[in-house]
């Protein structure tokens, strides 16, 4: 038997064990199981590994798309460029596991965000700074869309704090895209904070969340007549891509 899975803390929000048990029964494939492993602690990771040795892939979730890179055999060039993994491939010489790492974010989000773009939609507002936020960015520079990071605690030239946003960056920044787990299940109240009344009908919002389907993030920005995609697809896409690297001969 193949054992598939999901590592992350929380994972009360996660679709991925469903997506991948439908996906086991409508495309007939047997001898497979899926299973979530919500650690709160990455000390934790090396014991699933030698606790289940059926282990064949895993998907990485917050927190640990960045941190998990030093548990690893190996990065695939894009994963290391991006400085996030969200794909673990188990593979084993011997009994001594191989573990290479791989960002299918990458794919999910360029997929699920080029249909949408327009002329005009040259440059992006990034909120959030984690492993996710890193992918983002990746897709941005390959379609030459400028961008800035939103931060709570920004630290470098590109990020700015929240409290700096106004009329004038959010006019000459026309995509926003949430990275943050702001908005998410449970905590569905909760939206990022940005001058949302200087948002028009030119303006595209992606919320990376998918769980509520529509967030208040992009609730708000439907008011104002912005266009918006939440992570759904995204999610799809990036899963059968990880689906794709599990199972590479």
């Amino acid at each position: 038997m193949n054992l598939y899975g999901l590592i992350g803390y929380p994972l009360s929000h996660s679709f991925s064990k469903e997506y991948f048990i439908n996906k086991f029964k409508k495309e007939n494939i047997t001898d497979v199981k899926f299973k979530l492993f919500e650690i709160d602690n990455l000390n934790n990771f090396r014991n699933i590994i030698a606790e289940n040795p059926d282990l064949t892939g895993l998907s990485v979730t917050i927190p640990y798309k960045q941190l998990i890179r030093n548990y690893l055999t190996d990065i695939d060039d894009t994963a290391r460029e991006i400085g996030a993994v969200n794909c673990i491939r188990i593979t084993r010489d011997g009994k001594k596991p191989i573990l290479t790492g791989f960002n299918t974010d990458v794919f999910g989000f360029e997929k699920s965000l080029a249909p949408l773009l327009k002329p005009y939609h040259r440059k992006a507002l990034i909120l959030g700074t984690g492993g996710a936020s890193k992918a983002v960015a990746f897709v941005l520079d390959k379609l030459g869309i400028g961008y800035v990071f939103i931060s709570r605690n920004p630290y470098v030239c590109n990020h700015i704090r929240y409290q700096m946003l106004n009329k004038d960056i959010l006019v000459n920044h026309l995509i926003i895209i949430n990275t943050s787990p702001v908005g998410m299940y449970p905590d569905i109240k909760s939206y990022p904070d940005i001058p949302y009344k200087h948002i028009t009908e030119k303006h595209l919002l992606f919320d990376l969340i998918y769980n509520p389907e529509e967030t208040l993030f992009l609730k708000k920005g439907k008011e104002r007549g912005a266009t918006i995609k939440n992570g759904l697809e995204m999610l799809y896409l990036q899963a059968e891509k990880s689906w794709e690297i599990w199972n590479k001969t």
